[in-house]
């Protein structure tokens, strides 16, 4: 399996000639979808999920499909009939040829005052890869390769270090971190790199590695 990281949190998954598309959000590139077989979207936010991108990815790919929760299908579903998936916590779907599992209801906590919204992850190929989407949310399935959100408005580090010591993956690649600047990132890189328990890696825009 080919992981390539596109910008803050948007994946690109390569198997067996099949591309599948995890977050093509406004902060991703424009073309971070294009090529995709199929598409997940954890929830409706902007750094997450985008029209445009996922309009895209659908014109250049008229057989590509999209898997994602109930209020973001609901906003597109009209513009794409007949391509789009709803699914929640507990589902399991085969996407461009990846098998996958759903993990998780709610977004995580911005502030007490901010309704919360619904997110979900996904668990592709029995624990391969686990995207949360904006929670930390913990599978009941071992994790290989855990995308970590290391930086959002929701979250410190401490939460974070906490989470991949309760995922306990093999490995943890950084999402989720258009915002954390390069002065700051070996401050991440350090502390949930020595308090972790796992291995702790950055992959830049574009840039792809093999599992």
């Amino acid at each position: 399996m080919k992981l390539t990281k596109m910008s803050h949190s948007c994946v690109r998954l390569e198997k067996d000639g099949q591309t599948l598309v995890l977050d093509p959000g406004a902060f991703s590139e424009e073309d971070a979808a294009l090529g995709a077989d199929a598409i997940l979207v954890t929830h409706e936010h902007l750094d997450h999920f985008s029209e445009e991108r996922l309009r895209t990815a659908l014109d250049a790919n008229p057989a590509a499909e999209i898997w994602t929760l109930k209020s973001v299908a609901e906003k597109i579903s009209t513009a794409f009939p007949g391509r789009v998936h709803t699914v929640g916590h507990g589902d399991t779907f085969t996407a461009a040829g990846f098998d996958v599992q759903v993990h998780g209801e709610l977004h995580a906590v911005i502030h007490p005052d901010i309704p919360r919204i619904t997110n979900v992850g996904y668990l592709v190929d029995g624990g391969r890869i686990f995207h949360p989407g904006d929670a930390l949310t913990v599978p009941d399935h071992a994790v290989e390769t855990l995308m970590l959100p290391v930086m959002a408005p929701w979250s410190k580090i401490s939460e974070v270090i906490d989470y991949v010591r309760e995922v306990k993956p093999q490995r943890a690649y950084d999402i989720h971190d258009a915002l954390l600047t390069d002065l700051a990132r070996p401050v991440y890189d350090n502390q949930i790199g020595a308090l972790g328990g796992a291995e702790h890696l950055r992959l830049q825009p574009r840039e792809s590695t093999a599992l």
